[in-house]
């Protein structure tokens, strides 16, 4: 497998193997959102468009970063998540960097979307597939995010080898400048950043799944993949 490592495109060359990567935070949140029960994630290119979902389906809750914005759910926290009841809900989510690359490269043929909790369980998924390319989409500060892109050497390094260690890689997110500016907002009490948010963020292969993007009925739609027990 050959691993290509790129920013959200701007122009989407529609690659045939996509791995978005976001792991402070959306794609943390997202893992730990099915791991309490929610059904799939439907993702927004605005926050309006998030908001109108959420109107139109009674019982879906909206997601998106940055601070609390009036009619969303939760502010993008991992940790602010265990107060809400998601089992069986749809999730409307919109961030600036994890779902804009998601939607960025949504004609893939296969599309994964991925953080260090579900890293193994996306290495499996690409190891199963034996794609001769994949495309890593290194969603933060532009293309330039450190946890992102150690998230995504990681996953080719474990997809060619399952016993690839994850430490050098969490290391390299735990001294990030995402992981410092997260530090600094619980310092000044922002709002919808919590202490635990970091620490749930370095966290790895955790979940026994990994997580998929498909179109359905027009939007892309995110859903757990279970592919067994992790080690």
């Amino acid at each position: 497998m050959q691993p290509t490592f790129t920013g959200i495109p701007d122009r989407p060359a529609s690659p045939d193997v996509a791995v978005v990567v976001d792991v402070m935070r959306a794609f943390t949140v997202a893992a730990w959102a099915f791991r309490r029960g929610a059904e799939k994630i439907v993702f927004a290119g605005t926050q309006e468009e998030a908001l109108e979902l959420k109107a139109r389906h009674p019982g879906w809750l909206a997601f998106q970063d940055g601070p609390p914005v009036p009619g969303f759910d939760l502010a993008n926290s991992p940790a602010r998540l265990r107060s809400l009841d998601v089992r069986g809900r749809t999730v409307v989510q919109k961030t600036t960097a994890g779902t804009a690359g998601a939607l960025a490269v949504a004609d893939a043929r296969l599309l994964l979307c991925a953080s260090f909790l579900v890293a193994g369980a996306t290495a499996e998924v690409l190891r199963r597939a034996r794609p001769d390319t994949v495309t890593f989409v290194v969603t933060g500060d532009g293309g330039r995010a450190e946890e992102d892109l150690a998230c995504a050497q990681y996953i080719a390094a474990r997809t060619d080898s399952p016993t690839a260690d994850p430490a050098p890689y969490l290391d390299r997110a735990r001294h990030s400048d995402a992981a410092a500016r997260l530090a600094k907002g619980v310092r000044l009490g922002w709002e919808g950043v919590h202490p635990e948010d970091v620490p749930m963020c370095l966290e790895a292969n955790t979940f026994p799944f990994a997580m998929t993007a498909t179109r359905m009925d027009g939007r892309l739609v995110l859903r757990p993949v279970d592919v067994g027990a992790q080690a």
